[in-house]
């Protein structure tokens, strides 16, 4: 049995009390973004009632207060990620810690030849920046292959790193089929050949615990509002002697040390990657997010999830659903990809919603991947803490009656 009590944990959650068309909510898109237990917006909801001033400006009490609240926050990210507080960068999210390593790392370090390791598991968030990189640079994208069941060919990996690699970026955990590769494996293979490694930890950070350090890796993308928290806050968080060197990604106020009329001078890391005023109510939301998680333990989220996990893939194909992705829930996490025969993705997504429950429909940004796949788009249920096996039911009961429309 599971170690958490969902039913007890969902009532923290002050959404998950909504009913649709008089029907109880089954919410089960926390890929695209999870709820909010009241503990993070009674932390919003403090900061700007109590708090609210700019940070690493003013020395009145107030700007002291929302500057300490706001570090605190990057400390307790850093921890629960096992990583130094001075490699963490706050940013609005994934795409924009991507974007940033792109464009102050890639831009200024890679040449004509060099080449960008991807696979084809990859959120369009871990390619589009690194295409653009290439074409600035000359450098080329290489992608590694997966398998009819969704793992990475770690055999073709290996034989695509050589020294010409200078990067691999890899997802973490699929938001499409939960496949969650070898990280710390592949670390390896890329520093043996001279090549830095970035972990999309979108999907990975909210799901499983995380030890930076032990995974070996040289980038990590944080998605706040995945893990709990609110939107529009995330970070980049990287090996400090990497970071140090990179250049600015936005300039602007607070990144500066002093501004001449032809040159700068900047902070040091990570003030140096955050310009202007930055989310502080958004970052203590967080904050407050990871203390939350921390309560329940990760090793405790990852077994829920994987329980349920498990349970979907036992019932969705008793209704005629073809599943994608690994057949072993301890290859993947939390979210569930099928295929309904006879019924497009859209159509499904709209008629189970008539029954309460919320599941998201198309190629969920992995457009490569679809290709993979051989399917325009799929249907996709993802679970988190407040899940219970009882809302597996529901979506299957919703797809029966579904699949007896278009019968």
């Amino acid at each position: 049995m599971s170690p958490i009590d969902a039913a007890a944990l969902k009532k923290d959650f002050p959404l998950l009390e909504r009913e649709v068309d008089g029907r109880p909510l089954v919410y089960l898109d926390s890929a695209a973004t999870s709820q909010k237990p009241r503990a993070v917006l009674d932390a919003l909801n403090d900061f700007y009632e109590q708090h609210n001033a700019n940070v690493h400006r003013g020395v009145y009490a107030l700007a002291e207060e929302a500057t300490a609240m706001y570090e605190a926050a990057r400390h307790n990210l850093a921890a629960f990620v096992g990583a130094d507080p001075r490699g963490l960068v706050f940013t609005r999210g994934t795409t924009e810690a991507v974007n940033l390593v792109a464009h102050s790392w890639a831009r200024p370090n890679l040449k004509p030849g060099d080449e960008i390791l991807l696979t084809e598991l990859e959120h369009h968030s871990n390619i589009v920046p690194w295409q653009l990189a290439a074409q600035a640079t000359g450098a080329i994208l290489r992608w590694v292959p997966v398998t009819d069941d969704g793992l990475v060919e770690l055999e073709a990996m290996s034989g695509l790193i050589t020294d010409r690699t200078k990067l691999v970026a890899i997802s973490g955990m699929s938001n499409v089929l939960g496949t969650i590769p070898p990280v710390a494996e592949i670390a390896t293979l890329a520093h043996d050949a001279g090549a830095l490694v970035l972990v999309d930890g979108a999907q990975m950070v909210c799901h499983m615990p995380v030890d930076m350090a032990a995974l070996g890796v040289d980038f990590l993308t944080v998605s706040g509002h995945k893990m709990l928290g609110p939107t529009g806050i995330g970070a980049l968080v990287a090996d400090p002697e990497v970071l140090d060197v990179m250049e600015p990604f936005h300039g602007g106020g607070e990144m500066i040390s002093e501004v001449f009329p032809d040159r700068s001078t900047y902070k040091e890391i990570p003030n140096r990657f955050e310009a202007g005023t930055p989310a502080i109510a958004q970052a203590v939301g967080l904050g407050a997010a990871v203390d939350y998680l921390e309560r329940i333990g990760m090793e405790a989220v990852r077994d829920h999830e994987r329980e349920l996990t498990a349970y979907a893939l036992e019932r969705l194909p008793k209704v005629g659903a073809r599943v994608f992705g690994p057949a072993d829930p301890d290859l993947r996490g939390d979210a569930v990809s099928f295929w309904l025969e006879g019924v497009h993705p859209h159509d499904l997504a709209q008629l189970v919603d008539r029954e309460g429950v919320a599941i998201r429909a198309g190629h969920h940004c992995a457009q490569i991947l679809m290709r993979r796949l051989g399917v325009p788009a799929t249907s996709r249920a993802s679970f988190y803490v407040y899940n219970l096996r009882e809302d597996v039911d529901a979506l299957v009961e919703a797809l029966g009656k579904a699949k007896a429309v278009f019968e």
